[in-house]
């Protein structure tokens, strides 16, 4: 597909943000299938929610205050678009407050000085969220991203993206005609077709759940097919872009917790008691915390 306009559109950015760090943490964040970074920008293809129009946008930032984004698809998407990757920054969210969050907790303040500016970046959309979590059930990470891959290669669209083509998520209507994907049980198969009629339907809207009390939100995901608690904090969350939800089924955040607090035999319940001091960015310190963590597991291999 060549899109056929390049309006601009400006971000205005409340509270610390780094793009840099941003674009870093997507080259490295598998199920993005994101190319090497580039300096001073980020590009990116998706699927423009509720329209699924295949869509590209580069963002740069001109100050720490600003971030521009060049959009790559027809102009009457244009401020669409600009509000879709707004959203997978997580600048839709005045994160102005967030340094409190480290005056109230030693660690946090800790984690945002190893990491400065570093917001949750998001997935596409919600839909996008529960595809990954489908895709990635019970599976090694490294068959997850092949299976994601070989989805996006043979049904995703090519967009040019100021010069480079890249391949935006296939969009709810191609998978729900789905019938087979080499490498994927014939369940996962069918789990997906379901996600994708539910996205058409607009039961995976990301406007309508950021608006709902976060535990409704997380039960109406629950009803989705091969959805449980986990794949549903991750849709809330990283699909979304809640920014105030602490995940009660992220085990690997909970081991990170336990070590970095001291509290070897905390359940779940007592970690959530510690998070209360991250309100309202309770998304985004679990973030950084996994961010932290995973960056300590692969220097100790």
């Amino acid at each position: 597909m060549t899109t056929i306009s390049r309006p601009c559109g400006e971000i205005a950015v409340r509270g610390a943000f780094d793009l840099a760090a941003a674009a870093r943490f997507l080259t490295g964040f598998a199920p993005a299938g994101q190319p090497e970074a580039e300096p001073g920008a980020l590009r990116v293809a998706f699927a423009l929610e509720r329209e699924w129009t295949p869509v590209g946008a580069v963002l740069r930032q001109r100050s720490p205050g600003e971030v521009a984004v060049e959009v790559h698809g027809p102009a009457e998407h244009t401020e669409a678009v600009v509000a879709q990757a707004r959203r997978m920054c997580s600048l839709d969210v005045d994160g102005t407050a967030f340094a409190a969050a480290g005056v109230r907790d030693p660690l946090v303040a800790l984690l945002q000085g190893l990491h400065p500016g570093l917001r949750p970046v998001l997935f596409a959309s919600p839909y996008e969220a529960a595809c990954w979590a489908v895709l990635s059930h019970r599976i090694w990470m490294t068959q997850a991203v092949r299976l994601r891959r070989r989805l996006t290669e043979r049904h995703g669209v090519e967009v040019d993206v100021g010069g480079s083509m890249l391949r935006s998520f296939p969009a709810p209507a191609v998978l729900a005609e789905l019938e087979y994907l080499p490498g994927l049980a014939g369940p996962k198969m069918q789990r997906l077709r379901g996600i994708a009629e539910a996205a058409s339907e607009g039961m995976l809207d990301a406007a309508t759940l950021r608006a709902m009390p976060a535990e409704e939100a997380l039960k109406q995901l629950q009803l989705l097919p091969g959805i449980g608690r986990f794949s549903a904090e991750l849709i809330l969350i990283r699909g979304a872009g809640h920014p105030d939800v602490f995940p009660r089924s992220e085990t690997r955040l909970h081991e990170i917790m336990r070590e970095a607090y001291h509290v070897p035999d905390a359940g779940v319940a007592e970690l959530a008691e510690i998070a209360e001091a991250w309100a309202p960015f309770r998304s985004w310190v679990s973030f950084l915390f996994r961010v932290e963590g995973e960056a300590r597991m692969r220097e100790s291999r």
